[in-house]
């Protein structure tokens, strides 16, 4: 067997296997090959992650339905769990029923019932951002290399420049608005270029008012004349009515050109 090395008047000669292997280590670790590797691409794939992604959601929605929170209105909330344990547990689940489509204004509402308003609010709002930040990341990672090259329409494109240039305002004032939908700007964000923490910081402040009206009218809904529950509810109905009537006028601004 000859040396990795040898001397020959003074000059090293390295072998031709130890040239070899040399180059072996020089290239760097070889990229696995045969139907391994096709197999590791294929679930690697843009695709393949955003089929995971409608998986994920598919499965938290029909969870929901099987499990029926709303009964917690009727039922009331675990014994066992009272005071700040109990908000930070419904704050958790409140999170994750966002991501499973559960509407945030019955949440809300039944944070008001169950906590009253200064704690309802603050479990509310918990979960407001923890669900708006756990639909980010999951959009993010499983679903923005394969619906970043579909941006193709006028819309889409304009919407799709506010955010990532613009993101922090204007996801404050999506959440500000009462008539975008919570889940659609949380995705639409995700595919977007915009920062985490611009958006976990937009959805906390822009989601204060409206969360605050349903809570109070949840906490106050046994005493249906009181003020606060009618001033909860004209905050509640007049954002509403405005974007009604702001959707209404560039409908007819569209139709006029």
């Amino acid at each position: 067997m000859l040396d990795a090395t040898t001397r020959s008047g003074g000059t090293a000669t390295v072998s031709p296997r130890a040239a070899a292997e040399l180059a072996v280590v020089a290239a760097g670790p070889v990229a696995p090959t045969g139907f391994a590797a096709r197999v590791t691409r294929v679930l690697l794939s843009p695709w393949s992650r955003l089929s995971l992604l409608v998986a994920l959601l598919a499965s938290a929605a029909t969870t929901v339905v099987l499990f029926q929170p709303q009964q917690l209105l009727t039922n009331g909330w675990p014994p066992q769990l009272g005071g700040a344990a109990a908000a930070v547990a419904y704050a958790v689940a409140y999170g994750l029923c966002t991501v499973a489509f559960v509407p945030r204004p019955l949440l809300n509402l039944a944070a008001g019932a169950l906590f009253g308003s200064q704690l309802g609010l603050a479990s509310a709002l918990a979960g407001t951002v923890l669900g708006a930040g756990v639909a980010f990341c999951l959009g993010r990672v499983l679903g923005q290399e394969a619906l970043r090259p579909l941006l193709r329409g006028k819309w889409l494109k304009g919407a799709d420049g506010q955010l990532s240039r613009h993101g922090f305002r204007t996801m404050l004032a999506m959440r500000l608005f009462p008539g975008v939908p919570f889940a659609a700007s949380n995705y639409c964000a995700a595919v977007s270029r915009m920062g985490l923490l611009p958006f976990l910081l937009a959805t906390g402040l822009g989601s204060i008012p409206n969360t605050a009206a349903y809570v109070v009218a949840g906490a106050r809904a046994s005493t249906p004349t009181s003020p606060a529950f009618l001033i909860a509810l004209a905050c509640i109905a007049l954002p509403g009515l405005a974007g009604a009537v702001v959707a209404w006028r560039k409908r007819h601004r569209l139709r006029g050109r």
